[in-house]
């Protein structure tokens, strides 16, 4: 079968980052538009006569030298000579990124900006627009499978190779110049569509995941208020469905039943605002929206949630702040290996430390009668105090663990994994090991006024972690030998 493909666009080559970032535009545009427009005449019942293809923008940049001009960042350099190149989607979402990236590597390098169309076939899913959907019933009546005249996803292009660092590249490369493809982004980017009702547009660079509709009640209910009063900061506040909130009103439906995780947006501009997520319950959702969310490359994500206490010095309500993650969840096993230690970020923990005196207006020692830093371990068994006692108890005792929850260490992990900042507060929920069990009527006034001060808590640590610096933000703790340049 012959292939339908629109006009080669040639390779050129940039200096200006600014106009390397509108050939790519114009490539992806034009060629999503190409699979679109031919998907349309399916519908209508003209059927293609060979098989359509179009192919993501490429972004190509080659080293001859180890030198670079700055090393004050973790990213944006070259760790070699040779090649390097990655395929691009979705540019205008990612912009802002885009532009960053290639300019820190045109200030280190000084080497031409490469751009093109590639190898890498876009799927016709991933080439419709947003609330796009394919029309079934008419493409049956073509009688033609759709993958005869269509290229569909391919999974070769969208796994975790290079994120995970198993990707070994031949000498000289091409060396990826990302961690994602552009395959692998559009996979996500529909995902996250799915999973949590508003469209990836909506997210902010900093996220907090909960496990309790507290927590997004509140977060809804602060964030209605900052911005119908018109904050100096955030314009628009998105809800499930894209249901936009701004000063002038409110626009948008609510969808017919609640997403699987719905997503709550704080909007700022350049997305310096707060996403808010609520994942439910257990380490596999964890994963599962960690996997998507990275591919936005947030600056930094943290838990908000519950948690057993595990000592019985602690007071249900106190705030366990993690520095170490034992990680019995196994969700991750198979892509990041035990043997591997998930450190605590010192610009995280800082902004949460500062972040819990600010709103409970303690400082110093006098936090350590609210607050314990200690090591947090998640566990994929809900009714984990149902076992043995012997020997959980020796096994949590032995790693210091101070608390357990279902779903920190994942989140913690994939951090590590994707290169996300990361960080942990949790609240004393209940404490199994003492006798006490989250039970009606069991709150007291300090538990309730510590977990209705924990979202706030949240909120002011990533407004802190919005201030600083990126490159103080982005750690080589989180960088391996041979990272890619983009971020």
């Amino acid at each position: 079968m012959s292939l339908i493909k629109p006009e080669h666009l040639p390779m050129r080559a940039f200096d200006d980052p600014e106009a390397a970032f509108d050939y790519i535009l114009e490539i992806y545009e034009r060629n999503t538009s190409f699979i679109r427009d031919m998907v349309k005449r399916l519908v209508e019942g003209e059927t293609p006569t060979g098989r359509v293809r179009a192919t993501y923008p490429k972004v190509r940049v080659t080293s001859t030298s180890f030198q670079k001009q700055s090393s004050r960042l973790p990213f944006g350099f070259l760790h070699s000579p040779g090649l390097y190149e990655t395929t691009i989607t979705n540019p205008a979402l990612f912009k802002t990124y885009l532009l960053e990236q290639l300019s820190l590597i045109r200030s280190n390098h000084e080497c031409p900006i490469e751009v093109g169309e590639s190898d890498t076939p876009i799927p016709v899913h991933f080439a419709l627009r947003p609330n796009e959907e394919l029309n079934g019933e008419a493409i049956a009546a073509a009688n033609v499978p759709i993958r005869d005249i269509f290229d569909t996803p391919d999974l070769t292009h969208t796994d975790d190779e290079i994120a995970n660092g198993t990707f070994i590249p031949e000498p000289g490369g091409p060396y990826p110049l990302a961690a994602f493809t552009g395959p692998r982004v559009d996979y996500s980017l529909q995902r996250l569509a799915h999973y949590t009702a508003t469209e990836p547009d909506h997210f902010q660079n900093f996220v907090i995941f909960t496990n309790y509709g507290f927590y997004v009640d509140e977060f809804a209910r602060i964030a209605r208020e900052w911005v119908s009063e018109g904050h100096d900061h955030y314009t628009a506040f998105v809800e499930p469905g894209n249901v936009v909130t701004t000063r002038k009103g409110l626009t948008g439906k609510a969808p017919p039943r609640q997403p699987q995780m719905p997503a709550y947006h704080l909007v700022a501009d350049r997305a310096r605002g707060i996403t808010m997520v609520n994942i439910g319950v257990g380490p596999s959702n964890a994963k599962t929206i960690t996997d998507h969310i990275a591919v936005l490359r947030p600056h930094a994500w943290i838990m908000l949630g519950h948690c057993a206490g595990l000592r019985s010095s602690q007071a249900l309500g106190d705030y366990v702040l993690a520095h170490a993650y034992v990680r019995e969840d196994h969700v991750l096993d198979d892509d990041l290996p035990l043997s591997v230690p998930i450190p605590a970020l010192a610009e995280v923990q800082v902004a949460m430390e500062r972040a819990v005196a600010d709103v409970t207006h303690l400082e110093g020692i006098e936090t350590k009668a609210i607050m314990r830093t200690g090591t947090v371990a998640s566990i994929d068994n809900r009714n984990w105090e149902l076992r043995d006692q012997k020997e959980i108890v020796r096994r949590l005792s032995q790693s210091r663990a101070i608390a357990l929850d279902m779903e920190s260490a994942t989140i913690a992990a994939n951090g590590f994994r994707f290169r996300v900042p990361y960080g942990t507060l949790l609240a004393v929920s209940d404490k199994p090991l003492h006798g006490e069990l989250k039970l009606p009527g069991m709150a007291s006034e300090f538990y309730r006024t510590q977990i209705g001060r924990h979202l706030q808590i949240g909120i002011r640590a990533m407004e802190i972690l919005r201030d600083q610096p990126s490159d103080r933000l982005h750690s080589r703790k989180l960088r391996s030998f041979a990272e890619t340049a983009f971020q």
